[in-house]
């Protein structure tokens, strides 16, 4: 998907398009002579100190009795790299990104070190081309909906674990099939399932089809470990 069809898609109404560009270019692209694009570092340090005012001062408003270092530890759980990796995910964020050939090759688009500073540098550009107001639209479409979930130990990528684990011994991979949608249309549930040749592995549901697809992975996960089965 082109960045302008993806800023679209997320209804950013961009002003400087040069800023995304710069948010999605990874150092490796750069070095390999395109010149006049600057690497996504410096945007990357405006979103860190963004995430850290607005995640701050949003669960400051959500647990108002919460002591000081119970809402430290919150924080740090939700702008950790791993949480901020999944989050880039769930935006699909690396596929915006601009590699070098060998970057690209070596799996940086799924590496998490990597995803997380892009999430970080996209803050950075919506905050600087569009302020406050769209940056906590992306934050409530990410980190301000898994609030609670840390404390339970949710925020993990389920498929990534699961699809590892059955490409340890072969190349199989695993699917995600939309099994039904259910609700009213403003909060739907949505219901997918974890399927390996035409096999169901596991089956869950959630608010969008990547948190059921999350839970699906998940499900499977426990079945797998279960019955002791290795693929």
């Amino acid at each position: 998907m082109k960045l302008i069809d993806f800023l679209n898609e997320l209804k950013i109404p961009y002003k400087n398009l040069g800023l995304y560009k710069e948010a999605f270019t990874h150092a490796s692209y750069v070095n390999e002579k395109h010149y006049g694009r600057r690497d996504y570092e410096r945007l990357e340090f405006m979103g860190d100190a963004v995430l850290q005012l607005y995640v701050s001062e949003y669960i400051f408003n959500k647990y108002p009795s919460l002591p000081e270092g119970e809402l430290t530890l919150k924080r740090s759980k939700l702008v950790r790299e791993e949480s901020l990796a999944i989050f880039a995910k769930e935006l699909n964020l690396g596929e915006q990104i601009f590699f070098g050939i060998g970057e690209e090759k070596n799996g940086g688009r799924n590496r998490n070190s990597v995803l997380a500073n892009v999430f970080e540098a996209f803050i950075g550009a919506v905050y600087l081309d569009l302020g406050k107001k769209y940056v906590l639209m992306i934050l409530e479409m990410t980190i301000f909906k898994h609030t609670d979930d840390i404390d339970r130990e949710e925020i993990q990528d389920f498929k990534t674990t699961l699809q590892e684990l059955i490409q340890a011994d072969t190349r199989r991979t695993v699917t995600y099939q939309l099994l039904s949608t259910s609700g009213p249309s403003n909060a739907p549930i949505f219901t997918v399932a974890a399927i390996v040749d035409n096999m169901k592995l596991g089956v869950g549901s959630g608010s969008s089809k990547k948190r059921a697809e999350q839970q699906a992975a998940k499900n499977a996960l426990e079945k797998l470990a279960g019955n002791n089965i290795k693929y």
